[in-house]
């Protein structure tokens, strides 16, 4: 609390009467349980802009242009890195030049008073959305300040984040923001809490991204959160995409019920594609159109949405609001649909199973102990997220497309999978080889990583 003199205008008894009087439709996960019992999926966008009047305005706009139902509030790089002297030049700079020098909404230096301004402008719920390794400052004055969901966690927001941080280090911080936010639940006050679920967004196998979810979750029910959005980044190929979404809503429901936290409730949220877009508008409002109906047929409770303008920096209120609308228009044709093959169903045995495989071995790791698993199954490698920059992740595992455009192992490095997977993943790159007449090596991951910015989802070699 004494990390920047904003930590003093924090006062809990205050901000929970603050909260109470909250009307309901302003709270977030009131929203997202309606979403779930109804079947309906909500669109949020991201955004977030340095000063309170710009942000009011830019959120106003894609509130009521956008159509958005939920609304976010994208935080600064010098923020996320607990640089808040940085932060306060950039709001002077920001007010000097009437240009947005920072990449998002700067709320430690704001405070208290100043997030209430969002949350008393706007009708929609607002959520923290941000990257931060250590938030517990950043938690302190956006829950006294009326937010009602956030982002993150010890592993979301350290591995594919951070370089040098351990997880020893972001599982106890993030524990602090879990436990305030189960004491603003426990004097009547629901906060809404999400893990993040791209990770890298970099071809990442469901099955990681999904262990990531379910640890996150176990952590932050232990703290006495009731309200958890489980994520998962779309990776492009449809069935595998929709089979992830549903099972990761079933795994987070079973996994939470074992270990004594049934009356957590669980909602799904689909990130459209993560990794490089088309430069060219016409191509990336396909990139949007196609998360848009992974999230539609895997009725997912909400979908954070990308904009045209993602391959060339940050966009417009305008670009941004029209990524809503071709999501929102893509919803509504394809809402009431529903994708049932045997190829799902079997997708959906496959990632199950290996995501227990994850799980089980990281609670054998730790004795029974999430957390003290979780540290060791990273350092080890059992749990391995591709193209991290965190020196305390293994990296040997590597990930690849099939000849379907599915993410499967090309190594599985120490993932603790079974034989019959192993051969499974195995065979799905051989076969894809074949196909394309040349070895499996690891040209075929570089050729993925950059597939569908140039237009193509498997990353097939020039003809």
């Amino acid at each position: 609390m004494t990390q920047w003199p904003t930590g003093r205008d924090v006062n809990l008894e205050e901000a929970f009467d603050y909260h109470r009087k909250l009307p309901g439709h302003k709270i977030f996960s009131h929203k997202l349980n309606r979403a779930k019992e109804q079947g309906r999926t909500l669109v949020q966008p991201r955004a977030g802009v340095p000063l309170i009047p710009d942000m009011i305005e830019l959120l106003t706009y894609l509130q009521n242009v956008g159509q958005a139902d939920l609304l976010p509030t994208t935080i600064d790089s010098y923020t996320r890195q607990n640089r808040y002297h940085e932060a306060e030049v950039g709001i002077a700079e920001s007010v000097k030049t009437l240009k947005a020098m920072l990449n998002g909404f700067p709320a430690v230096n704001h405070g208290v008073s100043g997030c209430r301004q969002l949350i008393d402008a706007l009708d929609a719920p607002l959520q923290i959305r941000h990257g931060t390794p250590d938030a517990r400052l950043l938690t302190e004055i956006a829950y006294a300040g009326g937010y009602t969901s956030y982002e993150g966690g010890g592993i979301s927001y350290n591995i594919p984040y951070a370089k040098n941080v351990s997880l020893e280090t972001t599982i106890r911080d993030w524990q602090y923001v879990d436990r305030l936010t189960g004491i603003y639940e426990e004097a009547g006050c629901p906060i809404n809490r999400e893990p993040y679920g791209p990770l890298t967004g970099t071809l990442v196998p469901p099955f990681i991204s999904h262990s990531v979810a379910i640890i996150e979750s176990l952590l932050a029910a232990e703290q006495g959160v009731k309200n958890i959005t489980v994520g998962y980044g779309q990776c492009g190929n449809l069935v595998q995409d929709v089979a992830a979404v549903q099972v990761l809503q079933s795994l987070a429901d079973e996994y939470l019920r074992k270990y004594g936290y049934g009356d957590v409730n669980v909602t799904t949220v689909l990130h459209q594609w993560m990794g490089g877009f088309p430069q060219e508008e016409s191509k990336a409002y396909a990139v949007i159109s196609w998360g848009s109906a992974v999230a539609a047929l895997a009725h997912a409770t909400k979908v954070i949405v990308k904009t045209p303008h993602e391959a060339v920096g940050v966009p417009t209120k305008e670009a941004n609001a029209d990524g809503m609308l071709c999501t929102r228009q893509m919803i509504n044709m394809l809402g009431e649909q529903s994708l049932n093959t045997y190829s799902l169903k079997d997708e959906k045995v496959i990632i199950a199973s290996e995501t227990r495989c994850v799980l089980d071995r990281c609670f054998e790791l730790g004795k029974g102990d999430i957390a003290k698993g979780t540290i060791l199954a990273i350092r080890s490698g059992v749990l391995d997220i591709p193209f991290a920059p965190s020196r305390y992740n293994a990296g040997k595992m590597l990930p690849a497309r099939d000849n379907e455009g599915a993410i499967r192992l090309f190594h599985p490095g120490n993932i603790p999978l079974t034989s019959e997977l192993l051969d499974l993943h195995k065979e799905k790159i051989e076969e894809r080889a074949k196909y394309e007449n040349r070895q499996p090596s690891f040209q075929m991951v570089i050729d993925d990583v950059y597939a569908i910015s140039k237009g193509r989802l498997v990353g097939r070699p020039k003809q």
